[in-house]
């Protein structure tokens, strides 16, 4: 379906940072993310917007970069229906990634396009660091996909922060080459929405004409606004966006309730 045919909106589920794990029963920061996950799982097919028309996973699949986790992952995802288009974090391993999330309905890293949007899914991954970077060979090939991508609406997807979150310590750890990548942004005025993970906290903003929006884990949640490491006393969450073929945007974040696993 290409350009203007389709008339709804598309309903996209945004999950991330998972931190799944080799076995079932492991815990991180003393939250089982399996559990959790399952949760924001079951939570999400509650919502008046499901069925989704994609599900966006924005990094950190994986906590312990083990095969076992990302065939977890891939069960349980397959089991929805949706297509899924996933991004390696920090915590991933994009080798595994690329071999066990390559093939339909998964999809990792390039572009697609679902009716009058694209989806351009960065890799943000850098080798044996925290923060994020795109480098200059990732920043001409997303500039080129704009490029491609002129007559469509674009979501940019990637798993670091381009922008800052008001927290030195995680703002420390976050993409590197932010403002090169933002230039290119500014390059295009196709763009309509940034979407990311990795700081386990829901935000949302206008920078120009362009929707930045942050989403939070489906495990544990980092304390808004803190200097130092702090987790907040949030359960886990998931991000509905609703595309629309006029290019507007509407999205809400949904917490699971307070009596689910931790």
């Amino acid at each position: 379906m290409h350009g203007s045919e389709r008339q709804t909106p598309l309903k996209v589920l945004q999950i991330t940072d998972t931190h799944l794990h080799a076995t079932a029963d492991s815990r991180m920061r003393g939250v089982n993310t399996y559990d959790t996950f399952m949760s924001v799982l079951a939570r999400s097919q509650t919502s008046r917007y499901w069925p989704a028309d994609a599900i966006l996973v924005t990094g950190d699949i994986v906590q312990d970069e083990s095969r076992a986790g990302y065939e977890r992952f891939r069960a349980e995802m397959r089991r929805l229906g949706p297509p899924v288009f996933c991004i390696p974090g920090n915590h991933d391993d994009p080798k595994l990634m690329d071999e066990l999330l390559n093939t339909p309905p998964f999809k990792v890293g390039g572009d697609v396009r679902m009716g009058a949007w694209s989806f351009i899914l960065l890799n943000t991954f850098l080798t044996g660091e925290d923060a994020g970077g795109l480098g200059e060979k990732r920043l001409h090939a997303l500039s080129a996909a704009l490029k491609e991508h002129s007559s469509q609406h674009v979501t940019v997807c990637m798993h670091h922060q381009p922008l800052p979150m008001g927290s030195a310590w995680l703002d420390g750890v976050g993409l590197r080459d932010a403002q090169q990548f933002l230039r290119v942004i500014d390059a295009h005025d196709n763009v309509r929405c940034v979407v990311w993970g990795h700081v386990h906290q829901a935000s949302d903003r206008m920078r120009g004409k362009v929707r930045y929006l942050s989403t939070p884990s489906t495990c544990s949640q980092f304390l808004p606004s803190s200097d130092f490491f702090a987790l907040d006393n949030r359960r886990a969450g998931l991000r509905w966006i609703e595309l629309h073929p006029d290019g507007s945007i509407e999205t809400a974040v949904d917490w699971v309730a307070a009596d689910a696993p931790r």
